[in-house]
């Protein structure tokens, strides 16, 4: 009999252990997005290296047609607590195969990649994929500013997106981290030049500013829970 106590209390303080491993385990958060946050995320993962978990999706997540193909993948079955996402400045350039710049841009001769239409029915695909794989919170980031001079994107349809993307997330209950308006300021201070959408790192860390706050946020509501 006193073997059988020893072991029960034996498997009970190995059952406390693991549930308060799991309890106390960091939040794990998936970012899945194009060039940009793959230039902020280095200091995401930086400032939460004691506090989260921070993956972002292999590569470069490009526009919502890649997104679709890939979503399941890049989500996987990992339990994340914080999926976040960006599209658009892809699915909003223009390419011609004749055009000799990089990517193909051509504004000017060049096809949309996908319709503001196109667009909202990809993203709205996506969320729903999302949702039916992960239990996770959502996070949208708008996208980020497009200079005049770009060659291949028009400045005036980022808000045009922007919108549809704003519709479909509120149409999911889905978070929105709009960082459009930041990032017109900080790229005219530290955006590469006046024809490219990219950032240098100073830039690209002032954007991570923006994103370390948002997470903080809803960090913060997933305690509460």
């Amino acid at each position: 009999m006193n073997i059988i106590i020893k072991y029960l209390r034996y498997i009970i303080v190995i059952l406390a252990v693991f549930i308060a491993a799991c309890n106390d385990r960091n939040p794990r958060i998936l970012i899945i997005g194009d060039s940009i946050s793959i230039g902020y995320t280095p200091f995401v993962k930086e400032y939460f290296r004691d506090k989260a978990n921070i993956i972002h999706n292999p590569g470069n997540a490009g526009d919502t047609g890649r997104g679709l193909e890939n979503i399941r993948e890049w989500v996987g079955d990992e339990d994340w607590d914080i999926i976040q996402f960006n599209w658009g400045l892809w699915d909003l350039c223009y390419r011609h195969p004749d055009s000799k710049l990089y990517g193909n841009r051509d504004k000017v001769n060049g096809k949309i990649t996908f319709s503001v239409d196109e667009y909202k029915a990809n993203l709205d695909s996506i969320v729903t994929i999302i949702k039916d794989i992960s239990d996770a919170e959502l996070i949208f980031v708008t996208t980020t500013y497009v200079p005049e001079n770009e060659a291949g994107r028009y400045a005036k349809d980022v808000n045009k997106y922007n919108k549809a993307a704003k519709e479909v997330m509120n149409k999911h209950f889905a978070s929105v981290n709009d960082i459009y308006k930041e990032s017109i300021s900080i790229h005219k201070k530290h955006g590469i030049g006046n024809d490219d959408v990219h950032y240098k790192e100073e830039g690209s860390k002032q954007l991570a500013e923006l994103i370390i706050k948002y997470l903080n946020k809803e960090l913060e509501q997933i305690q509460k829970k």
